[in-house]
């Protein structure tokens, strides 16, 4: 399906260079930056500091499935995926293709910006939102020590605004990473992205110095969002639930993601954090103290909204009257969802049904380009809604992502 308009993608990513963590990194916290090692298979393992990186056996920067070679098998298309990094040339046997995976350092768009422009141009992409790959999966494993965690935000911070930039020829728009822990130091860190032209940020699912994100205490930070009208991105990750699961449940608290058993994608990864998340954002009231605040789910999928939006409603209805973290809720929390909430489903979820349950005007195009999951032509996501009138699809391929980060329709 070609459109005569271009595109704007919401879930875009760059591969990260090894000093993405240590090349700002400041001198006091230096032995607990975040690093990369050559491993015996010349392919570089995550560490942070002297201790391996538990939720990855290399980093993607050196080996990773072509852009869309998981598609099919995401969409049940396919019943084996095989992606292993035990063999540097092993293969993902996709439809009876066999697409060899890449060293993403080879190909220039997938490391720099000016190549990635040009590779937009061809992709019709007017603007993107990009989004790191390592970035989202380390956060979890820097541990409580919430000023070690502040200084890998900003030394990471300070590598994306060089080499990418926040809004680079306002086509490139990057999201600096922020962890809410030290609420002085992300509020600091915010203060000076949002001054160097930050236009939208990620914040990590799941719990925040074992406190709800939406907890008053980390109230500065989102009086600062609400202000500036940036929106807040809440991109798949390490969200820390498959160590608070597991360690009930019998199960490896920390295995790396591509050993994680079934039980543990159900409670841990796929769905759960961010249903949760959004949850606490909601029944712990962020968004009757800053009504203005806009959340977008990245690359969460779209299958929980349903059950979310009625386990809400029967909650909330259960527990009227009663005074929880940020106070009582008064509105119907389905509702508040509905006003503050932006969805970039799955290319396989029902993307059409979704629209009918959220109203078009919060369901946002996302291809995840170039992962292996994502879509190869990040363009071919307007053939899921095909059967939409022209007005619905440009809303989801263009407009409501223009509104997000401030593009003129």
């Amino acid at each position: 399906m070609r459109l005569d308009y271009r595109l704007i993608d919401i879930d875009n990513h760059y591969y990260e260079p090894y000093d993405a963590f240590t090349r700002y990194m400041e001198p006091a916290f230096r032995d607990h930056a975040v690093n990369i090692r050559k491993g015996r298979n010349g392919l570089g393992q995550v560490w942070i500091g002297d201790r391996r990186l538990a939720s990855a056996s290399v980093t993607q920067t050196d080996w990773i499935g072509a852009p869309g070679s998981m598609r099919a098998y995401f969409a049940g298309m396919e019943e084996k995926h095989e992606l292993s990094a035990d063999d540097e040339a092993a293969v993902a046997r996709i439809g009876g293709l066999q697409d060899v995976t890449i060293d993403p350092k080879t190909i220039p768009e997938f490391m720099d910006r000016d190549a990635r422009l040009a590779k937009m141009d061809e992709q019709n992409l007017q603007a993107v939102l990009m989004l790191p790959t390592l970035g989202c999966t380390v956060e979890y494993e820097l541990g409580d020590d919430a000023a070690v965690a502040a200084a890998n935000m900003r030394a990471f911070n300070r590598w994306l605004e060089e080499d990418w930039g926040y809004s680079y020829r306002d086509r490139i728009i990057s999201a600096p990473m922020f962890n809410l822990a030290d609420i002085d130091a992300a509020v600091a860190e915010l203060d000076r992205v949002l001054a160097a032209g930050a236009r939208a940020v990620l914040v990590r699912t799941g719990p925040a110095g074992g406190r709800s994100p939406a907890d008053p205490l980390y109230d500065p930070f989102w009086a600062r969002i609400a202000e500036s009208g940036v929106p807040v991105g809440l991109h798949i990750g390490d969200s820390g639930f498959c160590e608070i699961y597991s360690s009930h449940w019998g199960e490896n608290p920390r295995p790396p993601v591509h050993k994680q058993t079934a039980f543990q994608v159900y409670t841990s990864f796929m769905e759960r954090p961010i249903s949760d998340t959004i949850a606490a954002l909601i029944l712990h009231n962020l968004f009757a103290r800053f009504p203005s605040i806009r959340v977008m789910s990245i690359e969460n999928g779209a299958g929980w909204v349903p059950a979310l939006l009625r386990g809400m409603d029967k909650a909330w209805r259960s527990a009227k009257g009663r005074t929880g973290i940020g106070g009582e809720v008064v509105e119907k929390p389905s509702e508040v969802f509905r006003r503050h909430i932006h969805i970039s489903p799955f290319p396989e979820d029902d993307i059409p049904a979704l629209i009918d349950r959220i109203g078009a005007d919060r369901v946002l195009f996302g291809s995840d380009y170039p992962h292996p999951e994502g879509i190869a032509e990040p363009g071919d996501f307007a053939d899921e809604i095909a059967d939409r009138d022209a007005e619905t699809i440009r809303l989801v391929m263009r407009d409501n992502n223009a509104d997000l980060l401030g593009i003129p329709r």
